[in-house]
């Protein structure tokens, strides 16, 4: 802990000492060995301009290909600043202002903000009880979305984000399926695609029979921790190649050279790193399940198939629709507000498992003691 708490980003900064983080997406993990090396030598080689070249694709097409049996043209990617930034990017492709984009809530909140921001009208589609996706839902939000012939856009988020479900081929294709009749294009967040625990398999969205037409968004800033080099990648499917290629080559310039750098070490050597982290995950997952049947049994916890996050329904409990605020007041643990996430979030939080087991354990008994 006193190492962690010389880090100077924000999941350590943004609350007192005497506070436990297990809020925003950032692991308490070293470095990837292959990225720390990648980086030094090109800081020592003074190599701190713009980025260049299809490195960093080629990287994920051979990761792609490895990991989840899908090939990527490299012709058809596009470097991005960031996840979101591209996800924006694409929906200015593909839709204009005023028109509709359809997420699943509880979903990661700045998919509302940057939605919002760009001029576009947020529908909602909620995940089913099961936090799988509900078709019958989808439809009718579909349905919402193009009514009166307009344009619309799906943001699906795969692996789910803060629920940890990961969709099947089976299901992603029904999607493909029903966007197809609404006329409707897929944009798929990506970026824990890497973190998927076992017993489930990640299906890339643009794989799937009927995705032709949709786009992914993906970078290694989730599976290495590598948020603060920014740099990710958008990749299109056959049939939205040409939407892709309309993308203003100004859009690049944002990444950075050095999250390039790291991004492409992460996804062509990091693999034995990723797994040893994919099973301490795991680990962690079961460490929880069993912490809170002993500590806060009226807590519902469906463990997560992907991702570090864990979706905590708290409202047994008796906290109000924001029980982060309880369990950071009274027990200084500090934990995403449920509410954040949209529709169905009240009574709910969201948890960091990428942490020790020790602190973990810390954490669910400063809980408890909370109430």
């Amino acid at each position: 802990m006193a190492e962690l708490r010389r880090r100077t980003s924000a999941k350590w900064r943004a609350h007192p000492e005497d506070v436990l983080p297990l809020w925003v997406a950032e692991m308490d993990v070293p470095l990837a060995e292959p990225v720390a090396r990648a980086l030094t030598e090109t800081v020592a080689l003074g190599d701190t301009g713009y980025p260049a070249g299809t490195g960093y694709a080629e990287a994920l097409a051979s990761f792609a290909e490895e990991r989840w049996d899908w090939r990527i043209g490299t012709e058809r990617t596009a470097l991005v600043p960031d996840v979101m930034v591209g996800i924006v990017e694409v929906l200015k492709l593909v839709t204009g202002p005023g028109d509709a984009v359809v997420v699943n809530p509880p979903v990661y909140p700045p998919f509302y903000a940057f939605v919002e921001h760009l001029g576009r009208r947020i529908v909602e589609a909620p995940l089913g009880a099961d936090h799988r996706l509900d078709l019958r839902t989808l439809r009718g939000a579909f349905g919402s979305a193009t009514a009166g012939g307009r344009r619309a856009a799906y943001l699906l988020c795969s692996p789910h984000n803060p629920t940890g479900t990961v969709h099947t081929r089976a299901e992603l294709e029904r999607v493909a399926a029903l966007a197809g009749e609404y006329r409707i294009r897929v944009v798929s967040d990506e970026i824990h695609a890497p973190l998927v625990l076992p017993g489930a398999e990640h299906t890339p969205y643009p794989s799937v029979r009927g995705a032709s037409d949709s786009f992914a968004v993906l970078s290694a800033s989730k599976a290495w921790n590598l948020a603060g080099l920014k740099a990710a990648l958008v990749v299109a499917g056959p049939g939205a190649a040409e939407d892709l290629a309309r993308m203003p080559e100004e859009v690049w310039h944002g990444a950075s050279h050095l999250g390039v750098i790291a991004h492409s070490a992460a996804l062509r050597h990091g693999g034995d790193w990723l797994d040893a982290l994919l099973a301490g995950l795991d680990g962690n997952r079961r460490l929880l399940a069993g912490l809170l049947a002993e500590h806060l049994p009226a807590v519902r916890y469906r463990p997560a198939q992907g991702t570090y996050l864990a979706w905590l329904d708290c409202r047994a409990l008796g906290l109000g629709d924001d029980p982060a605020a309880v369990f950071l007041e009274r027990g200084r643990v500090a934990l995403n507000s449920g509410p954040d996430f949209g529709t169905g979030g009240a009574g709910h939080v969201r948890l960091n498992t990428a942490t020790s087991p020790e602190v973990l354990t810390e954490a669910v008994r400063r809980m408890a003691a909370a109430l």
